[in-house]
Protein backbone atom coordinates (compact mmCIF):
# COMPACT_ATOMS: atom_id res chain seq x y z
CA UNK A 1 0.00 0.00 0.00
CA UNK A 2 2.98 2.63 0.79
CA UNK A 3 3.83 1.77 -2.95
CA UNK A 4 0.82 2.95 -3.71
CA UNK A 5 0.59 6.09 -1.99
CA UNK A 6 3.78 6.74 -3.36
CA UNK A 7 3.08 6.51 -7.16
CA UNK A 8 -0.46 8.70 -6.99
CA UNK A 9 0.69 11.49 -3.60
CA UNK A 10 3.98 11.71 -4.34
CA UNK A 11 5.39 11.39 -7.94
CA UNK A 12 1.11 11.41 -9.36
CA UNK A 13 1.50 15.19 -7.66
CA UNK A 14 4.38 16.41 -8.47
CA UNK A 15 3.96 15.15 -12.34
CA UNK A 16 -0.09 16.17 -12.28
CA UNK A 17 1.59 19.87 -11.19
CA UNK A 18 3.61 20.14 -13.83
CA UNK A 19 1.33 19.68 -16.57
CA UNK A 20 -0.89 21.72 -14.87
CA UNK A 21 1.39 24.58 -15.01
CA UNK A 22 2.51 24.40 -18.15
CA UNK A 23 -1.03 23.58 -19.56
CA UNK A 24 -2.43 26.80 -18.07
CA UNK A 25 0.19 28.71 -18.94
CA UNK A 26 -0.50 27.69 -22.50
CA UNK A 27 -3.92 28.40 -22.17
CA UNK A 28 -3.25 31.87 -21.39
CA UNK A 29 -0.69 32.51 -23.62
CA UNK A 30 -3.12 31.37 -26.20
CA UNK A 31 -5.95 33.54 -24.40
CA UNK A 32 -3.58 36.56 -24.51
CA UNK A 33 -2.28 36.67 -28.09
CA UNK A 34 -5.41 35.87 -29.81
CA UNK A 35 -6.65 39.15 -31.95
CA UNK A 36 -8.87 41.15 -30.59
CA UNK A 37 -12.14 41.63 -31.92
CA UNK A 38 -12.21 45.10 -33.81
CA UNK A 39 -15.83 45.38 -32.89
CA UNK A 40 -17.58 45.35 -29.20
CA UNK A 41 -19.02 42.50 -28.28
CA UNK A 42 -21.08 43.85 -25.06
CA UNK A 43 -24.25 42.45 -24.77
CA UNK A 44 -27.39 44.71 -24.07
CA UNK A 45 -28.96 45.67 -22.59
CA UNK A 46 -25.48 46.41 -19.98
CA UNK A 47 -24.61 49.46 -17.63
CA UNK A 48 -23.53 52.71 -18.64
CA UNK A 49 -20.91 53.17 -16.22
CA UNK A 50 -17.01 51.32 -15.97
CA UNK A 51 -18.13 50.43 -12.11
CA UNK A 52 -21.51 48.69 -13.07
CA UNK A 53 -20.29 46.91 -16.05
CA UNK A 54 -17.21 45.76 -13.34
CA UNK A 55 -19.90 44.83 -11.22
CA UNK A 56 -22.12 43.09 -13.50
CA UNK A 57 -19.36 40.90 -14.65
CA UNK A 58 -18.67 39.56 -11.20
CA UNK A 59 -22.29 38.87 -11.07
CA UNK A 60 -22.74 36.87 -14.65
CA UNK A 61 -19.48 34.88 -13.36
CA UNK A 62 -19.86 34.17 -10.15
CA UNK A 63 -23.96 34.03 -9.94
CA UNK A 64 -24.92 33.34 -13.17
CA UNK A 65 -28.11 35.02 -13.47
CA UNK A 66 -28.79 33.61 -17.36
CA UNK A 67 -28.36 30.05 -15.83
CA UNK A 68 -30.98 30.74 -13.42
CA UNK A 69 -33.54 31.64 -15.73
CA UNK A 70 -33.21 29.20 -18.44
CA UNK A 71 -32.85 26.49 -16.30
CA UNK A 72 -32.97 27.03 -12.53
CA UNK A 73 -32.61 22.94 -11.16
CA UNK A 74 -29.32 23.02 -13.31
CA UNK A 75 -28.73 26.66 -11.30
CA UNK A 76 -29.26 25.34 -8.22
CA UNK A 77 -27.00 22.09 -8.53
CA UNK A 78 -24.72 24.16 -10.11
CA UNK A 79 -24.64 26.72 -7.25
CA UNK A 80 -24.91 24.21 -4.53
CA UNK A 81 -21.69 22.08 -5.84
CA UNK A 82 -19.67 25.25 -6.41
CA UNK A 83 -20.30 26.50 -2.78
CA UNK A 84 -19.65 23.20 -1.28
CA UNK A 85 -16.39 22.58 -3.30
CA UNK A 86 -15.59 26.18 -1.75
CA UNK A 87 -16.16 25.47 1.81
CA UNK A 88 -14.09 22.24 0.96
CA UNK A 89 -11.33 24.12 -0.20
CA UNK A 90 -10.92 25.99 3.02
CA UNK A 91 -11.23 23.16 4.91
CA UNK A 92 -8.43 22.06 2.99
CA UNK A 93 -6.21 24.78 3.68
CA UNK A 94 -5.83 23.57 7.14
CA UNK A 95 -2.98 20.71 5.73
CA UNK A 96 -1.02 24.21 5.54
CA UNK A 97 -1.54 24.95 8.71
CA UNK A 98 -4.11 25.51 11.81
CA UNK A 99 -6.44 28.47 11.64
CA UNK A 100 -5.51 31.46 14.11
CA UNK A 101 -8.99 32.13 15.70
CA UNK A 102 -11.32 29.72 14.86
CA UNK A 103 -10.19 26.30 17.00
CA UNK A 104 -9.52 28.78 20.50
CA UNK A 105 -13.11 30.55 19.57
CA UNK A 106 -14.64 27.22 18.89
CA UNK A 107 -13.29 25.42 21.87
CA UNK A 108 -14.87 28.10 24.14
CA UNK A 109 -18.53 26.79 22.84
CA UNK A 110 -17.10 23.61 23.97
CA UNK A 111 -16.49 22.18 20.20
CA UNK A 112 -13.46 20.79 18.89
CA UNK A 113 -11.47 22.03 15.58
CA UNK A 114 -11.49 18.35 14.88
CA UNK A 115 -15.59 17.68 15.53
CA UNK A 116 -16.10 21.23 13.46
CA UNK A 117 -14.37 20.00 10.64
CA UNK A 118 -15.69 16.67 10.46
CA UNK A 119 -19.21 18.21 10.23
CA UNK A 120 -18.66 20.83 8.30
CA UNK A 121 -16.28 18.80 5.31
CA UNK A 122 -18.95 16.06 5.73
CA UNK A 123 -21.55 18.08 4.68
CA UNK A 124 -19.42 19.55 1.90
CA UNK A 125 -18.80 16.15 0.49
CA UNK A 126 -22.44 15.20 0.63
CA UNK A 127 -23.56 17.96 -1.13
CA UNK A 128 -21.06 17.99 -3.78
CA UNK A 129 -21.61 14.08 -4.13
CA UNK A 130 -26.03 15.33 -5.19
CA UNK A 131 -24.15 17.55 -7.22
CA UNK A 132 -22.18 15.07 -8.93
CA UNK A 133 -24.77 12.54 -9.48
CA UNK A 134 -27.60 14.96 -10.58
CA UNK A 135 -24.91 15.26 -13.53
CA UNK A 136 -24.93 11.91 -14.24
CA UNK A 137 -28.13 11.52 -14.25
CA UNK A 138 -29.07 14.32 -16.26
CA UNK A 139 -26.56 13.39 -19.01
CA UNK A 140 -27.75 10.04 -18.76
CA UNK A 141 -31.25 10.33 -18.81
CA UNK A 142 -33.59 13.18 -21.03
CA UNK A 143 -32.81 14.84 -23.72
CA UNK A 144 -29.57 16.26 -22.38
CA UNK A 145 -28.21 12.61 -23.33
CA UNK A 146 -28.21 13.12 -27.03
CA UNK A 147 -26.19 16.22 -26.34
CA UNK A 148 -23.55 14.28 -23.94
CA UNK A 149 -19.85 13.01 -25.58
CA UNK A 150 -17.55 10.98 -24.09
CA UNK A 151 -15.61 13.87 -22.40
CA UNK A 152 -18.70 14.66 -20.09
CA UNK A 153 -19.16 11.35 -18.36
CA UNK A 154 -15.29 10.99 -18.24
CA UNK A 155 -15.09 14.67 -16.34
CA UNK A 156 -17.97 13.52 -14.65
CA UNK A 157 -16.05 9.96 -13.39
CA UNK A 158 -13.36 11.98 -12.11
CA UNK A 159 -15.31 14.67 -9.94
CA UNK A 160 -17.34 11.75 -8.80
CA UNK A 161 -14.15 9.73 -7.75
CA UNK A 162 -12.33 13.06 -6.20
CA UNK A 163 -15.76 13.18 -4.43
CA UNK A 164 -16.54 10.01 -3.06
CA UNK A 165 -12.71 9.01 -1.91
CA UNK A 166 -12.63 12.73 0.47
CA UNK A 167 -16.14 11.15 1.39
CA UNK A 168 -14.49 7.96 2.78
CA UNK A 169 -11.42 9.30 4.46
CA UNK A 170 -13.76 12.08 5.86
CA UNK A 171 -16.50 9.14 7.36
CA UNK A 172 -14.34 6.26 7.62
CA UNK A 173 -10.39 7.87 8.71
CA UNK A 174 -10.98 7.61 12.52
CA UNK A 175 -8.18 8.43 14.48
CA UNK A 176 -6.99 10.27 11.48
CA UNK A 177 -6.99 14.10 11.38
CA UNK A 178 -5.24 17.14 9.85
CA UNK A 179 -1.86 17.23 11.45
CA UNK A 180 -1.57 13.79 9.81
CA UNK A 181 -2.27 15.07 6.68
CA UNK A 182 -0.27 18.32 7.06
CA UNK A 183 2.76 15.99 8.19
CA UNK A 184 2.34 14.22 4.65
CA UNK A 185 2.00 17.46 2.44
CA UNK A 186 4.27 19.83 3.68
CA UNK A 187 7.11 17.18 3.11
CA UNK A 188 5.75 16.88 -0.26
CA UNK A 189 6.03 21.28 -0.52
CA UNK A 190 9.74 20.60 0.61
CA UNK A 191 10.70 17.96 -1.49
CA UNK A 192 10.94 15.70 1.13
CA UNK A 193 7.93 13.25 1.03
CA UNK A 194 7.10 11.04 4.01
CA UNK A 195 3.75 9.62 5.21
CA UNK A 196 2.91 9.12 8.88
CA UNK A 197 2.92 5.94 10.35
CA UNK A 198 -1.09 6.82 11.40
CA UNK A 199 -1.63 7.50 7.64
CA UNK A 200 0.04 4.02 6.04
CA UNK A 201 -1.43 2.25 8.88
CA UNK A 202 -5.17 3.44 8.61
CA UNK A 203 -7.73 1.27 6.68
CA UNK A 204 -8.10 4.82 4.81
CA UNK A 205 -4.73 4.78 3.11
CA UNK A 206 -6.15 3.15 -0.38
CA UNK A 207 -8.72 5.60 -0.15
CA UNK A 208 -5.98 8.31 0.10
CA UNK A 209 -3.83 6.96 -2.28
CA UNK A 210 -7.27 6.75 -4.77
CA UNK A 211 -8.37 9.91 -4.15
CA UNK A 212 -4.94 11.51 -5.14
CA UNK A 213 -5.20 9.29 -8.61
CA UNK A 214 -8.43 11.14 -9.67
CA UNK A 215 -6.77 14.10 -8.09
CA UNK A 216 -3.61 13.76 -10.23
CA UNK A 217 -5.46 12.85 -13.78
CA UNK A 218 -7.96 15.29 -13.55
CA UNK A 219 -5.37 17.93 -12.95
CA UNK A 220 -3.13 16.73 -15.58
CA UNK A 221 -6.69 16.93 -17.69
CA UNK A 222 -8.10 20.34 -16.49
CA UNK A 223 -6.31 22.40 -19.11
CA UNK A 224 -6.87 20.89 -21.76
CA UNK A 225 -10.82 20.24 -21.00
CA UNK A 226 -14.08 21.88 -20.88
CA UNK A 227 -13.35 22.56 -17.22
CA UNK A 228 -10.80 25.56 -17.98
CA UNK A 229 -14.04 27.59 -18.40
CA UNK A 230 -13.88 27.89 -14.81
CA UNK A 231 -10.96 30.30 -15.22
CA UNK A 232 -11.68 31.44 -18.66
CA UNK A 233 -15.38 32.33 -17.89
CA UNK A 234 -14.15 35.70 -15.86
CA UNK A 235 -12.53 37.27 -18.90
CA UNK A 236 -15.12 36.08 -21.70
CA UNK A 237 -17.87 37.92 -19.21
CA UNK A 238 -15.44 40.43 -19.35
CA UNK A 239 -15.88 40.89 -22.99
CA UNK A 240 -19.03 40.89 -23.37
CA UNK A 241 -19.81 43.28 -20.87
CA UNK A 242 -17.47 46.06 -22.76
Amino acid sequence: METYLWITAVWGVYLSLAVFIVGMAWRIYDWATTPKSPVRLGMFPKPATKTGRFFKMLKDTFIAPQSARIEPRMWFFAMMFHVAALAAFVGHLRILGEYPILPGLLESMGISMNDFAGWAGGIAGVLMMVAVMYWIARRTYGPFKNLSVPEDYFLLALLFGVVIMGNHMRFFGHGVHATDYREWFLSLLAFKPVFPAVLTGSNISWSLGTHMLFVDVLFIYFPFSKLVHTIGSLSSNFVRSE
